[in-house]
């Protein structure tokens, strides 16, 4: 199965910058396509039925200021093009919308935690550095407005990631665009746990 063999050597610690040679264990192809398990490929093609229909439920429940101040990051059609991704450290920071059911928020976002994004081979790795719940993968090449993002999640304590394929409940895919002037945002439908979709706005850590 060539989806199992994806594994980035991104530091998989928490802490601030990440230790190490960048590393991309060998992938037969960098069509994210052939790497995504089925069930990642389907919830790609519905990232923005998760989007606008979490934004409806948000709403619904009376969070219109809060999705309002988002401006274009909660905005599901701001995808600019580019051509590259600057890499280097970001400040990030999580906006949960929608909800699975289970008695969550429809709205919830968090404070900025670090980020960076570098170099990995021929393509780039993301990383969360801090917080409880981050996300780690490679951004793979896909058209003029997006980079398509596989990973896994790290939890708590974690300090190593889980090989991607390996548990469905851990595998992430997502989108990353730019939404303007150094902002970035990455799009996460249908995560495993507790919303409809994730959004990870990301800016440069100096700013």
């Amino acid at each position: 199965m060539r989806h199992v063999i994806l594994i980035a050597a991104l530091g998989l610690s928490a802490c601030a910058s990440l230790p190490g040679e960048p590393f991309v264990e060998t992938l037969e192809t960098r069509d994210w396509r052939f790497v995504a398990t089925e069930a990642d490929r389907a919830r790609m093609s519905e990232w923005r039925t998760a989007f606008t229909s979490a934004l409806a439920e948000a709403r619904a429940d009376g969070h219109d200021a809060q999705i309002d101040a988002l401006g274009v990051t909660g905005e599901p059609d701001a995808a600019r093009v580019f051509d590259a991704v600057p890499t280097g450290s970001y400040r990030c920071r999580t906006i949960k919308l929608g909800t699975q059911g289970r008695g969550t928020l429809s709205y919830v976002d968090y404070p900025f935690f670090d980020c960076t994004i570098r170099v990995e081979e021929d393509l780039l790795g993301f990383h969360k550095l801090t917080g409880s719940q981050r996300p780690v993968g490679l951004l793979f090449p896909d058209n003029d407005y997006r980079r398509v993002f596989l990973g896994t999640l790290m939890l708590g304590d974690e300090t190593r990631a889980m090989r991607y394929g390996a548990d469905p409940q851990r595998d992430m895919i997502g989108a990353l665009q730019n939404i303007g002037e150094d902002r970035w945002r990455l799009l996460l439908p249908y995560p495993a746990y507790e919303s409809t979709i994730d959004i990870i706005e990301l800016v440069p850590a100096g700013e």
